[in-house]
C-alpha cells in the first residue's frame, strides 16, 4: 500500500487522535509517542487536511487580519528598520 491510499483511509477521528500524539506527546491510553511517530503522525495530519479542510482550518495557519493588506512599499520600508545585532560575549 503507498502512502497516498494510507492518507486516503484516515478517518476526522483517526486525525483527531493523531493531532492529540503530537500535542500532547503522549497517545489516548497514555503511551509515550516516540519522535519518529511524532515525525510520522505530523506528516500524515498535514496530508491529510490539504485534502480535507481549507487553509484556514489546517495546522499550522496563520491569520494575518486586516494588515495582510498593507501596501507593499509600507511592508519594505518596515523590513529594512529591522536590524539584528549580535552579542559578543565580552558585551553581555
Amino acid at each position: 500500500m503507498d502512502y497516498q491510499s494510507l492518507i486516503d483511509q484516515l478517518t476526522p477521528d483517526v486525525v483527531a487522535r493523531l493531532r492529540q500524539g503530537i500535542e500532547t506527546g503522549r497517545w489516548p491510553d497514555g503511551q509515550a509517542v516516540t519522535p519518529e511517530q511524532r515525525e510520522h503522525s505530523l506528516r500524515a495530519v498535514i496530508a491529510w487536511e490539504q485534502q480535507h479542510l481549507s487553509e484556514e482550518e489546517r495546522v499550522g495557519y496563520i491569520d494575518k487580519g486586516s494588515k495582510s493588506g498593507a501596501s507593499s512599499a509600507g511592508q519594505s520600508q518596515a523590513e529594512e528598520q529591522l536590524r539584528w545585532v549580535s552579542q559578543k560575549e565580552g558585551d553581555k
